[in-house]
């Protein structure tokens, strides 16, 4: 997950960070006196699995509205959305409506055989003069339809004043759906917080690519950010520190249940990780009880790992888990919920396998389906368990086939590969913000994989999909996290949603090169990688 030799010369990339000056918000020009240009039919990012032009296609004006069907809530809130998007910068009232005819944007969730082959997230959209539609047989498909109707219209739609149009949409049909059903990024908040607007800030990010998962890293050795009622002391004391000595700060429950909200309302489900039995020093300088000695550490402000564990010999240390587990499974609507298990150099291998056996069923007990970094492999993954992989190419071919193993055993795969899928990684050694531990992580290095072949031996269907975890040792604020997530969160999307036969870099960098000026719109300051035509401004 991490590395395994860090040292305090991360302070000093902090410092470099300081000094890069990286702003949080790009100015917004000012409406350009051109016509916007109309975006080829089906160049977005992630590609779609059909794309057929024709047509002189749909043009947004100020007669149009969004029509959804009389008492569909779901579509309704789908088309508030879309509405509440481009209101400000088309000037246009775009009413919700069940009115029928007219100009429209027509929504639509529907039972139709038609939809089938297309699977719980896929969608239709039909651009003509006159209407476009969004079908699909989900709210969900429904959103993600409405994300790529986002890229098929000029970037300008997405600045919150009012732009010059025309607002076209090329003509044509688009049928997609996903190639994997897990698409998810992750968000350490434990090294350094963020606040419920930030978090919401970068599930909104994430949505506008089609992701359906949010990986909430809420503890570790440096904070614990989730209010925990039996164990109070876990947040008022645990989080009240960060990386580099900031005063932290924690989720009330409240907090946490109005992320998950709002990542719902965008079709993410939030899976929330507890790190153990290391990563842990945020809870056992809150509770002495729970060291083996008895004598509680102090607070961790640096960014060493493994140095710390839960004691697996005590009873009070599964009276906590299963508190920890019981209270956050209670407020999760979401199926999985991540224990961790990386890193654990200060637990004996005994006492790591005896701990996640005694663990595991915990969360099945209150009704979640266990997730663990790929560690959780070397004990005994429970039926259903899924591993998260974070190894990378100098990763040792043993670690790789105990992977392997247990997913030919039935265990389900996560990928996240660190030198592809971690966004907190640097571009390049001049990178002012990052880690380089598994080496540097330029764009196309991160794009140019393929999750169905990575890991050689895995079954093909025990890969349920990717992850772009994004870790904070060095990163504090939304520009930090824009900067290292953009542009490489939209490769790691596409490779969980597109078909393998669209995977080409030379046609990739096209249309992500195409994303900058909606990035622009959108405040999102972004890695210029040279390795990317961008557009001249």
């Amino acid at each position: 997950m991490r590395s395994q030799t860090r040292s305090t010369r991360l302070f000093g990339a902090l410092l470099l960070v300081a000094a890069a000056g990286i702003s949080s918000f790009a100015a917004a020009p000012a409406p350009k006196a051109a016509e916007q240009p109309v975006t080829p039919l089906g160049q977005v990012v992630p590609a779609p699995l059909k794309a057929e032009a024709g047509g002189s296609g749909f043009e947004i004006t100020a007669k149009t509205r969004i029509l959804v069907g009389k008492g569909n809530a779901e579509e309704r809130r789908v088309g508030e959305y879309l509405a509440k998007v481009l209101r400000p910068s088309t000037g246009y009232r775009l009413p919700v409506t069940t009115g029928k005819g007219g100009d429209g944007i027509r929504l639509r969730i529907s039972a139709d055989p038609a939809n089938e082959p297309l699977g719980d997230e896929g969608y239709r959209v039909v651009s003509a003069r006159g209407s476009l539609t969004i079908t699909s047989g989900t709210g969900a498909g429904l959103f993600h339809g409405v994300q790529t109707v986002r890229q098929q219209l000029p970037a300008a739609a997405e600045r919150t004043t009012r732009q010059r149009g025309p607002w076209r949409i090329a003509g044509g049909t688009i049928k997609d759906t996903p190639r994997y059903g897990y698409r998810s990024t992750m968000l350490d908040v434990s090294r350094h917080f963020f606040t419920v607007d930030q978090v919401k800030r970068y599930i909104d990010q994430a949505a506008l690519y089609k992701m359906n998962k949010l990986h909430l890293h809420l503890s570790d050795d440096q904070g614990w950010r989730i209010a925990i009622d039996s164990w109070p002391r876990l947040t008022t004391y645990g989080g009240s520190t960060q990386v580099g000595g900031g005063k932290g700060g924690f989720y009330t429950k409240a907090q946490y249940k109005e992320i998950v909200d709002y990542a719902a309302s965008r079709y993410l489900e939030v899976v929330p990780e507890i790190d153990m039995p290391g990563h842990t020093n945020a809870a056992l300088a809150s509770y002495a009880e729970l060291n083996c000695d008895g004598v509680a550490p102090p607070l961790y402000t640096g960014t060493e790992v493994g140095f710390s564990s839960l004691c697996a010999k005590k009873d009070v240390t599964y009276d906590f888990v299963d508190d920890v587990i019981r209270e956050l499974a209670a407020m999760t609507p979401g199926k999985y919920l991540h224990i961790g298990g990386d890193e654990a150099h200060s637990t004996s291998h005994e006492d790591f396998v005896a701990f996640m056996e005694k663990v595991q069923p915990m969360v099945a007990k209150y009704g979640k389906t266990v997730v663990g970094w790929h560690q959780l492999t070397g004990a005994k993954p429970v039926a259903g368990a899924v591993a998260q992989y974070w190894g990378y190419d100098r990763t040792g071919a043993a670690e790789r086939e105990q992977v392997v193993n247990a997913a030919k055993n039935g265990t389900k795969l996560v990928l996240s590969p660190a030198d592809r899928s971690y966004l907190d990684h640097k571009y390049t050694k001049d990178t002012p913000l990052g880690l380089s531990w598994a080496g540097y992580v330029e764009v196309r290095r991160s794009y140019d994989w393929d999750p169905g072949t990575y890991l050689a031996g895995a079954p093909a269907d025990s890969v349920m999909g990717v992850e772009a975890p994004l870790w904070s040792e060095t990163l504090s604020t939304s520009a930090h996290l824009d900067y290292m997530a953009f542009p490489r969160l939209p490769g790691i999307a596409e490779l969980g949603w597109s078909p393998a036969a669209t995977h080409d870099w030379d046609t990739y960098k096209v249309r992500l090169a195409a994303q900058a000026p909606r990035w622009d719109a959108l405040g999102i300051g972004y890695y210029k990688s040279p390795q990317v035509p961008w557009p001249a401004k």
